[in-house]
């Protein structure tokens, strides 16, 4: 996966300081790993590009939790589903937003639209 390519199509991953190239490039690597070309076909660098933004919030969350003093690895949670503030308590449906079986997938927004692809790319014969 080209870095410069992926930054420019998640803007938001544009800091090299909050996202390192190096951590970038061993994030990329794992998501080439885990998406097969051959499968994904021309929406191969999309799924690589999907998982490695994924695991990008994922290891941020991370490293948020460690420079506050907590543990990393420890940061990552579920969707919140109802919070209170003094007198005002509000509910969000998650369900309707959530891939049933995700495990942390379910976690980024960016994990959930990387499952939804491969569950439809997965579908169907495959020859070996």
């Amino acid at each position: 996966m080209d870095a410069a390519v992926f930054r420019t199509h998640f803007p938001e991953f544009a800091s090299e300081t909050t996202y390192p190239p190096a951590v970038v490039t061993f994030w990329s690597g794992i998501a080439e790993k885990l998406v097969i070309e051959e499968r994904w076909d021309d929406l191969y660098d999309h799924g690589v590009e999907l998982a490695t933004a994924h695991y990008l919030s994922l290891a941020a969350g991370d490293q948020k939790q460690a420079a506050a003093g907590g543990t990393p690895g420890n940061a990552t949670q579920g969707a919140i589903t109802s919070q209170s503030v003094g007198g005002v308590s509000v509910s969000f449906d998650t369900s309707s937003a959530m891939e049933k079986d995700a495990g942390h997938w379910n976690v980024t927004t960016y994990g959930r639209q990387f499952l939804r692809l491969a569950r439809m790319i997965g579908m169907g014969g495959y020859q070996l």
